[in-house]
């Protein structure tokens, strides 16, 4: 499977491109690429979807925040949408609009024979997306998980299969649009009168009209029920990321499209780790026998607790490092290249309250050459925490 392109790259556009700017650019690609005009042609026809989910992405501001901000791995590891698993008839629905907005006539002007007549002015409807929460334990995103969650959504009705008739009719040609999805009026503009097209409100685009209605949907082809669905979240996600389950939102009436869940990451407050970045962040409160004469401590990972080795001598504010030890760094096609690094902060403790024989103790210390600080170990000592 090839890689996938930049989405700003495959519409030719910058990255401070305006929305303007995009939507000019797709029209321009999807009528270079179209595969009525290139007929046979499968590597135009690639080109034609790819270009689709670039704008698919790059039309939609918060797609596009999340692709700018964690390129293909805010997009779940692929695009708005898989093309794979979109018809052509699909994408027409979706974005034919964008060309009828501009003048283009679909149905009766030159642009009609090589957007295959019909077939670019019906409009096949898109159920809504969904969104949910998850939260994910630092544990789970270092590995990755599949989560099962209950939603409550629109599913295609069980009677009649999501047609909407009660006697598996899909309906009769739409007498106020013949079929085709779309009505054309003519109206004055800057240069003069010109040929519109809007969606027929008879048939709401669909080109059809059902005269029989299912009595369990009221002829929508939906109904409200629940749904168990699995969800694979990669490893090293951050919270705040969104990631999309293609075609698992509302399901759209009459045999639509199906709109997507939106799975939205929160990220669970770990009782020992902080995160940041990729790294992981431990605080590390010595004894002050053991920062002077060394030893062994217990550091807790997220694969479980592991024995690091104290030097005599360690300092307050000396920060270790065990590599290896943080959470998976993933590039723009969530693929992993890297795992981050466990930080340990390490802190003395010094007691406030001491008992009489603690202070005797404590004052001949006070009395050695080597526990009062010099002038020179001062210098040091602060150079080495804040350097």
């Amino acid at each position: 499977m090839a890689e996938k392109r930049d989405y700003y790259e495959v519409l030719g556009v910058d990255k401070n491109a305006t929305p303007d700017d995009i939507k000019k650019a797709y029209r321009k690609k999807a009528i270079q690429y179209h595969p009525d005009k290139n007929p046979g042609d499968k590597e135009a026809e690639e080109k034609f979807k790819e270009a689709a989910e670039a704008y698919e992405v790059l039309s939609d501001p918060q797609k596009r925040q999340r692709y700018d901000q964690f390129g293909f791995a805010g997009m779940g590891g692929q695009g708005g949408f898989s093309t794979g698993g979109f018809s052509m008839e699909d994408i027409f629905s979706r974005f034919g609009d964008l060309f009828a907005d501009a003048g283009f006539d679909f149905n009766g002007g030159h642009f009609s024979s090589f957007f295959g007549g019909n077939r670019g002015g019906r409009r096949v409807q898109r159920g809504s997306d969904l969104r949910v929460k998850v939260k994910l334990t630092l544990e789970e995103i270092a590995t990755g998980v599949d989560k099962k969650i209950k939603v409550r959504k629109l599913v295609p009705c069980s009677h009649c299969n999501g047609s909407g008739s009660a006697d598996g009719n899909d309906g009769e040609t739409c007498p106020t649009c013949k079929g085709s999805g779309r009505v054309v009026h003519t109206q004055r503009g800057i240069f003069g009168m010109m040929q519109v097209q809007d969606a027929c409100s008879t048939c709401h685009g669909e080109g059809k009209v059902i005269r029989n209605k299912c009595t369990y949907c009221g002829g929508e082809g939906v109904v409200r029920d629940e749904e168990i669905i699995t969800i694979h979240i990669p490893a090293g996600v951050t919270g705040g990321m969104q990631i999309p389950v293609q075609g698992k939102g509302n399901a759209a009436p009459h045999g639509g499209v199906p709109g997507d869940l939106l799975v939205l990451v929160e990220e669970e407050e770990h009782k020992d780790l902080q995160r940041e970045g990729n790294d992981l962040v431990y605080n590390l409160l010595l004894d002050m026998p053991t920062a002077i004469l060394g030893g062994q401590v217990k550091i807790p990972t997220l694969q479980g607790d592991v024995k690091i080795t104290i030097t005599p001598g360690t300092q307050p504010g000396k920060v270790l490092r065990m590599r290896g030890k943080g959470l998976p760094v993933i590039d723009e096609y969530a693929r992993q290249y890297g795992t981050g690094d466990l930080l340990i902060n390490v802190g003395v403790y010094i007691p406030e309250h001491l008992d009489k024989n603690e202070r005797e103790l404590i004052a001949q210390l006070q009395k050695s050459p080597n526990i009062v600080p010099g002038s020179a170990d001062k210098k040091n000592f602060f150079k080495n925490i804040f350097g």
